[in-house]
């Protein structure tokens, strides 16, 4: 029982940890670029990179437009990715 308290204790912080560094990337994003996420996706959607909220191009599409047009590293490009996927919340 101790065993599977500390396991769901580690998951907990990581979790809290995770949503930590993901605010912050996005944080920095919006500091670099003045733009948020919600903005990227609007940009997507006029490129075609989204339709009706679905991706319609590979991850590396999308994140070589990020780097090259905003100068974004991996990371930060990943991130905004990630928000369109819905996975940053």
């Amino acid at each position: 029982m101790g065993y599977l308290i500390s396991t769901v204790k580690k998951l907990i912080h990581q979790l809290k940890t995770h949503k930590y560094v993901i605010s912050a990337y996005i944080d920095n994003i919006q500091k670099k670029t003045g733009k948020s996420p919600d903005d990227f996706k609007k940009l997507a959607e006029e490129k075609g990179f989204l339709q009706n909220g679905d991706l319609t191009v590979k991850a590396t599409q999308i994140t070589n437009w990020l780097k090259e047009e905003f100068k974004l590293g991996n990371g930060h490009a990943m991130t905004i990715y990630a928000s369109f996927k819905g996975k940053t919340e």
